[in-house]
């Protein structure tokens, strides 16, 4: 009993350090670390402008990682080195550190700091998937330089005091430059932690040799359901590709996640328990993210988006599949609420895109920009002349109009987050003003569609229909206990 006296009276970080001790001691400690992080965000709900009901939900995602990652630890698939790299970066640098940099500077300096960049480094891909958002394939070159993807890593760090990046495509380890890996970049940035969103099929157990050796890595690999589903989309004999680096992962002790495009065939599949039980406990990823089909990128087809009526079906899984089911299996848009709304354009604690040709996007499914890294280089600036653009500013405004940092009683519906999908006309309407150029032949087509642009509006409408009364009803209308929060 004298060691749990002693827990009690620590902070969060030295209750990290313990937790690596021994299994013995880690089965005391879950308790206490779970009061402390109940806690943390119990005195969130003193802030005017924190939706209860939001910081329930947040509560429950962080807790989810924290029991799935000793469940993780005690079954020998997590490495005890790895984890403590992840609580030194994850939990120290990024939940903490990075997070009173930016509390800092926004209410004592009216400065926003984003938390973290996505970096698609490469377009290059050894996959051809049907409706890929990038439009990437195998003769896709197009890449950063070393040089350049260095230096924004380091900037976002210094000026941000950002130490989470997620990495994007094309697929990432094909990327290369100058006799320098992926895994070269990851070892350099050894205080970050990254994600990388890939397919998989390049994670031999040579190469998660690698990622275990940086131990700052957690693959997002994607899925699209079963055998079935996965080869369809992306290839015969992918499916079986991804089985192999989820067991190269595991005996690496390595962490992992899955990556998820729902869509009007297979949204019901890939919120199923029979889906999550496989994926969460039969193969032991610890987070996935479901990211509903966007009409972006490659082959785009309306036909295959998820109805309005899929949507708040898959919006109730979601919950529970959270609270009850107790995995860390996030779906955008549904739950924005997470998030405190739309991310994008780098407000306080968003982000923004920088794609293989230096390009600036306001977020990775708004495939339009007005600046490109390597011009602001040129000219003397930094990622923060990226973040003041006009562009982004404005998308800022619309989202401060919405409600981010605004008392609870102004925030808008944010089961609809996204302003590109969700809002479709206010976001068109700020990218024409602002004469953007496109990522891709695909995207410069669909700005100039007329019937593009109907078909979007259409949709939001009648997902305002639906999820207007469920916001009332879960969030507005949710009445807060403080005991079970």
């Amino acid at each position: 009993m004298k060691i749990v006296e002693n827990i009690k009276k620590i902070g969060l970080r030295e209750l990290s350090n313990l937790f690596f001790t021994s299994p013995k001691v880690r089965r005391l400690m879950l308790p206490l670390v779970d009061k402390k992080i109940k806690s943390n965000f119990m005195e969130m709900l003193n802030r005017s402008y924190e939706v209860p009901a939001e910081v329930e939900g947040q509560y429950w995602f962080v807790r989810n990682l924290l029991m799935r990652g000793s469940e993780r630890m005690d079954e020998k698939f997590l490495a005890p080195d790895i984890m403590k790299i992840i609580f030194s970066n994850f939990v120290d640098n990024v939940l903490l550190k990075s997070s009173e940099i930016r509390h800092k500077a926004y209410f004592e300096e009216n400065i926003e700091k984003p938390t973290l960049l996505v970096v698609s480094p490469t377009n290059r891909c050894n996959l051809r998937c049907t409706n890929c958002y990038a439009g990437s394939d195998s003769k896709n070159a197009a890449s950063l330089d070393w040089d350049t993807f260095d230096r924004i890593l380091t900037e976002k760090e210094e000026l941000w005091g950002s130490y989470f990046t997620t990495i994007s495509g094309g697929e990432p380890f094909m990327w290369s430059d100058n006799g320098k890996t992926i895994y070269d970049m990851f070892a350099k940035h050894k205080n970050q932690y990254f994600m990388v969103y890939t397919n998989g099929t390049l994670l031999n157990k040579e190469n998660v040799k690698k990622l275990a050796d940086a131990g700052n890595v957690a693959p997002a690999i994607s899925v699209e359901g079963f055998r079935e589903e996965t080869d369809a989309r992306r290839g015969n004999g992918v499916y079986d590709k991804v089985l192999q680096a989820f067991a190269n992962l595991r005996e690496a002790g390595n962490p992992f996640g899955i990556s998820v495009t729902p869509t009007r065939k297979n949204a019901d599949l890939v919120m199923s328990d029979e889906f999550v039980d496989f994926y969460f406990e039969k193969q032991k990823a610890l987070f996935g993210w479901a990211f509903q089909y966007m009409p972006i990128g490659r082959e785009i087809d309306f036909d295959i988006m998820v109805t309005p009526e899929q949507r708040l079906t898959m919006y109730k899984k979601s919950k529970r599949i959270l609270n009850e089911k107790g995995y860390s299996y996030v779906d955008f848009w549904n739950n924005g609420y997470l998030s405190n709304g739309c991310i994008a354009a780098g407000r306080k604690g968003g982000y923004f895109y920088i794609n293989w040709d230096g390009n600036i996007a306001p977020c990775v499914f708004i495939p339009y920009y007005t600046t490109n890294i390597y011009d602001i280089y040129k000219n003397g600036g930094d990622l923060n002349t990226a973040r003041e653009s006009k562009l982004f500013n404005e998308i800022r405004d619309w989202q401060s109009d919405y409600g981010y940092m605004q008392p609870k009683e102004k925030v808008g519906n944010r089961l609809m987050p996204c302003p590109i999908r969700d809002h479709h006309q206010n976001t068109v309407k700020i990218l024409k003003e602002n004469n953007v150029k496109s990522l891709d032949p695909y995207a410069d087509e669909a700005l100039k569609s007329n019937r593009y642009h109907e078909q979007l509006t259409q949709y939001d409408k009648e997902l305002a229909r639906v999820f207007d009364p469920v916001w009332r009803e879960d969030f507005v209308n949710h009445k807060q206990d403080r005991k079970a929060a």
